[in-house]
């Protein structure tokens, strides 16, 4: 039966009790540990009961847990300490302000499709929410003017457990968000504030949520009320449900209704960063409101609106970038893009937005190269990852070096707070001081590192280890009685694990280029290794494979029945549901972070950084971010730069580097200790690892990164672009118009040399061309000679473009453009002659995507 009527009951505190309210509603607490051990101390089960949800523990505790708490001096002190903390956190000069003065209103807007904050607000699946949610904490930290945009899931992801045989299943509970810590934004008469987005069969209204992450406010839009039909109320159903079609709609949602939304709340960001390209329907919508708002064309509002996007890409194949038929466009579009300026007779133009080939009837629309087409900044989340994306995406570029795409790199990072252990947290406030928290970029801080005496660095790693320990053991049990397993087998549980024992850990989504079984390659010389009785070695499995991916879930059942043999018993242990609060046990439990994915395949990954700043060492494949961190003193790198064509091969070859280092290197370096009972030697890694890793492969960092390379570039790029009511924008489209129609004009008549062929290191010859620019002028375009080493096949290697002057027209009114080549190596050379074009208001040279090469 629905209601007729709907009401709200909010919790009922004590009066000296009210601030745990505002605590409780400002998800700073998620990274405070102060804030959470204040929950605990209030009640420490239902704590745990509830999910580490304060506002759902504080609906559900007992009037007399409030009155004994109310009367305890030592919990009220407690709570004041708490509540002037955040106080001074919201009210502190931050670092952008200091550099940048305080902005009235938000400038930057990220858009993300998942947000991982907490696990009480489960709408994030993996990698991608957990990186979006810590670039939130520490775009807080940093005091950056962004806000975020994402959606509120009515299902969030999928909870996992296991069939008899080991199969994974799914169940999929039911958000209550009125008993999280998030509110629904209200109009001033106390009713909701919506949005309205025009879908094909009518409208669909979205109401807006709004959770605070410390200084920065994300806000959700859900549409499940009831002004819309039961069908739309679907659309936010699900992280990562339904089918294509779902997708599209829930895009929309998230970036032209994410726009309106934030219209809506009067915040007109200056900047969007589309967190992958789910979101890059936001530019048409950002292109939508300049033309009805400011009468602009739909070409000088694109201008505008590119000026202001910056766009990450995450995902290394083809396959896993989203992609629309014609026919699901046409379908969603239709009544949208006449808005746009388009007719139905040139509707291809429009798809054109999306293809790598313009004017390709049989090529589909694809959501990162809308995302690609209108972002003034790209970037992958690695440096490895940065070279990968460039050549997956070389023919929008046509014609174009891959290393001069205008594609860069911001490697990821993690947000150290949200991470590491209470007990290593005390350790380094005692060592390093309280800054490691607030700038953990600085290098000087971790320098101190080395300061922390060996025996209290291992005490702290052990106790780890053992809590580790007991939570598998505690998590099986529960988990072997919701199955109604036999009490031997719930007793047997308490027996698996060593807590002395070297641990290794593997948790992440199980796909199958991350090879979780690679390790069981060979069964009998890993059991081998495992079961040693003077060097045990253990693994702890976790992980969730996609619902409709077969093959990962038969890894899982692979590595149950692993873990049940024999050969492994107490040895090999996975632990279902990977969420939060698994994933916070195991890095900062484990010795080992295993990570053996199939080279290029890993964007950048973050978990193991998790493990590092808590002492953990990492023994992983050379690919993303551990391309960049490693050496000898950090960790262990599976393989080098070596690629097979024979992927069995393959794993046969890194299976056995594995156990070869697991027996030679890591086993040995463990257990090597003193009278003293310390792996000294283990030990001098963890700090040389953490002095390394630490400063660099922090969202501090990462954050600071995006603010100095594209968010304050394109705030200054955008306003210049606006100013004089979007002169500058109307300027560039009108000479991009001229260039588009005239570029097919220019001819390269000759380029020539009076030098011999034959040059002396040390030496340089010039060269002169004669080119016909038709309509453009010589200011229109940038001639360059490009020049390099040839390899053997003749080819110019790693060439470098060496600018060409203008030195004026000849008889025949052709331009002449000179330069001079220095010969700095020996060896074969060659160079050739392009021209790009060239505008002050070009944010690169190649964003026109045009060049013309000597033929």
């Amino acid at each position: 039966m629905k209601p007729i009527h709907e009401y709200t009951v909010c919790p009922s505190l004590p009066e000296n009790l009210r601030d745990l309210l505002k605590l409780a509603y400002n998800l700073r607490w998620a990274w405070n540990k102060e804030a959470i051990n204040l929950f605990r101390r209030l009640d420490n089960d239902l704590w745990e009961t509830t999910g580490h949800n304060p506002m759902k523990m504080l609906g559900l505790i007992k009037q007399e847990k409030l009155e004994k708490a109310q009367a305890d001096d030592g919990f009220i002190a407690h709570l004041e300490r708490v509540s002037q903390d955040l106080e001074r956190y919201q009210t502190y000069k931050s670092w952008y302000e200091k550099t940048y003065g305080k902005p009235e209103k938000p400038q930057i807007a990220y858009f993300s499709f998942e947000f991982g904050i907490t696990e009480c607000i489960p709408i994030y699946s993996g990698g991608l929410g957990i990186l979006a949610g810590d670039h939130l904490k520490s775009s807080s930290d940093l005091g950056l003017p962004l806000v975020g945009v994402g959606l509120f899931y009515q299902g969030g992801y999928f909870e996992q457990y296991l069939s008899a045989e080991g199969w994974q299943q799914e169940r999929y509970p039911k958000n209550d968000f009125f008993n999280m810590p998030i509110q629904l934004v209200k109009r001033d008469d106390k009713s909701d504030l919506t949005i309205e987005i025009g879908y094909p069969d009518g409208p669909v209204f979205a109401r807006i949520w709004k959770a605070q992450v410390g200084n920065v406010p994300l806000f959700l839009l859900d549409t499940n009320i009831s002004q819309n039909r039961p069908e739309d109320q679907q659309i936010s159903a699900q992280l990562y449900g339904g089918d294509g079609e779902t997708r599209i709609r829930q895009e929309i949602l998230l970036g032209i209704g994410g726009i309106r939304a934030l219209k809506a709340l009067e915040i007109e960001p200056v900047v969007c960063h589309m967190n992958e390209g789910h979101a890059a329907f936001l530019a048409l919508e950002r292109i939508h409101l300049l033309m009805k708002e400011k009468g602009l064309s739909f070409e000088t509002a694109k201008e505008a609106v590119t000026a202001g996007n910056t766009f990450t890409t995450h995902t290394p194949v083809p396959a896993g970038h989203d992609v629309f038929s014609i026919p699901l466009m046409e379908k969603y579009f239709r009544n949208y893009y006449p808005q746009l300026g388009f007719t139905k007779e040139n509707f291809p133009k429009f798809l054109d937005l999306g293809r790598e080939e313009p004017g390709n009837p049989n090529e589909n629309f694809c959501m990162t190269v809308l995302a690609l087409r209108l972002a003034a900044g790209t970037n992958g989340v690695s440096k490895l990852h940065g070279e990968v994306s460039r050549k997956m995406w070389q023919k929008i570029w046509p014609c174009l070096p891959p290393d001069e795409i205008p594609i860069t790199s911001i490697t990821n990072g993690i947000h150290p707070s949200s991470w590491i252990s209470h007990e290593m947290g005390d350790l380094f406030d005692r060592y390093l001081g309280p800054r490691w928290q607030y700038d953990p970029s600085d290098p000087e801080i971790w320098k101190h590192v080395s300061e922390i005496p060996d025996e209290e660095l291992w005490r702290t790693h052990a106790r780890r280890r053992e809590r580790l320990v007991a939570y598998v053991r505690r998590q099986l049990k529960t988990h072997l009685l919701e199955r109604g397993k036999s009490s031997k087998e719930v007793t047997r549980a308490s027996e698996v694990l060593n807590p002395e024992a070297l641990t290794i850990g593997f948790a992440r989504r199980f796909a199958t280029y991350k090879r979780a079984t690679l390790i069981f390659k060979d069964p009998d010389r890993l059991a081998a290794i495992l079961c040693n009785k003077q060097y045990p070695v253990q693994i702890i499995f976790a992980g969730k494979a996609h619902p409709k991916d077969n093959e990962g879930k038969d890894l899982i059942r692979q590595i149950i029945h692993y873990a049940r043999s024999d050969q492994f018993r107490n040895r090999v242990v996975f632990i279902e549901d990977y969420e939060l609060p698994l994933a916070r046990y195991m890095v900062q439990g484990v010795d080992i972070w295993l990570n053996n994915p199939r080279k290029l395949l890993e964007a950048s990954g973050t978990s193991g950084m998790k493990a590092s700043f808590n002492g953990a060492l990492n023994l992983s494949v050379l690919d993303g971010w551990w391309y960049e961190a490693f050496s000898n003193e950090t960790g262990w790198a599976i393989g080098k730069e070596e690629e097979y064509e024979d992927l069995n091969y393959q794993d046969e070859v890194e299976s056995k580097e594995i156990y070869d280092m697991l027996e030679k290197e890591i086993v040995p370096l463990f257990y090597n200790r003193g009278a003293d009972s310390l792996p000294r030697g283990w030990t001098a890694m963890m700090k040389s690892m953490m002095q390394s890793i630490c400063p660099q492969f922090n969202t501090n960092r990462m954050a600071y990164e995006y603010n100095e390379r594209f968010y304050q570039p394109l705030i200054n790029r955008y306003r210049k672009f606006a100013a004089d009511n979007f002169a500058m924008a109307k300027a560039t489209a009108d000479w991009k118009s001229k260039l588009y129609k005239n570029w097919g004009g220019i001819k390269i008549n000759y380029m020539r040399t009076a030098d011999s062929v034959e040059q002396r290191v040390g030496n340089s010859f010039k060269v002169d061309a004669s080119i016909s620019l038709g309509n453009l002028a010589p200011e229109d375009v940038s001639v360059e000679l490009y020049n390099g080493l040839l390899d053997p096949d003749g080819t110019i290697s790693s060439g470098k473009p060496i600018p060409m002057t203008y030195k004026g027209p000849d008889e025949s009114g052709n331009r002449i453009f000179v330069c001079e080549v220095p010969c700095l190596t020996s060896g074969r050379h060659g160079y050739t002659l392009r021209i790009m074009p060239k505008h002050a208001a070009l944010h690169n040279p190649y964003e026109t995507c045009l060049i013309k090469w000597e033929e």
